[in-house]
């Protein structure tokens, strides 16, 4: 029997990926020379994330005059990511106890690989999948598939830990996953998870028991 695979989407699941944006914000601004009220812009037109960047930038741009590149974007925002110990710790408890662990998010290669190796998580689960790379984004059960096939994992049994209910909930409902979410980052509250937690940590006593 193959081994149980775990899933975790990777921005505001296992990373605080909106502080990450704010921090950023703050960074890029000062060092533009503009006011508070461009950081403001920012975090209220993200949405998230989801705001396509260029869209984002040239809305910006129209604003308040200056640019910002989105390759250097995508460079320069990764750095700001963390993760908590406990998160690295409850990874390294879930692959003790013989779980095989992916990560599977939506995104581009260059920024998410860049969180990933920064966050120190691409050492910490047995596979990366993000939709850049293969060709397939969540909800798309496919996405799944490639993930359980490089963790060397099957999907039955196994689990998908993600913030969004459209993306990650979906589409862990698709591959026939059991679902934990995560914070309430969306206000879009259906499909319904199995589970529903604030934390990521709430989610390991779940998976380890």
């Amino acid at each position: 029997m193959a081994p149980r695979l775990v899933c975790f989407d990777l921005d505001n699941t296992l990373i605080d990926r909106d502080g990450a944006f704010v921090a950023w914000a703050r960074w890029w601004v000062d060092r533009a020379g503009l006011g508070p009220d461009a950081v403001d812009w920012l975090i209220a037109h993200d949405n998230g994330g989801f705001t396509p960047r260029n869209e984002l930038f040239h809305r910006f741009e129209q604003r308040f005059g200056v640019g910002i590149s989105v390759d250097d974007y995508d460079r320069e925002h990764p750095p700001f990511t963390s993760v908590d110990p406990e998160v690295l710790e409850g990874l390294a408890a879930l692959r003790t106890a013989g779980w095989r662990l992916a990560v599977v998010t939506n995104g581009n290669v260059v920024q998410q690989s860049a969180k990933l190796a920064h966050t120190g998580i691409d050492r910490a689960v047995d596979y990366c999948c993000i939709s850049g790379a293969v060709g397939v984004r969540k909800p798309d059960a496919r996405i799944f598939a490639i993930a359980a096939e490089h963790a060397g994992a099957g999907l039955e049994g196994g689990w998908m830990v993600g913030d969004h209910p459209a993306y990650d909930i979906a589409g862990g409902i698709n591959a026939g996953l059991r679902t934990i979410r995560i914070g309430s980052h969306h206000a879009v509250d259906s499909p319904i998870a199995d589970h529903h937690f604030d934390s990521v940590l709430e989610a390991f006593a779940v998976l380890t028991t």
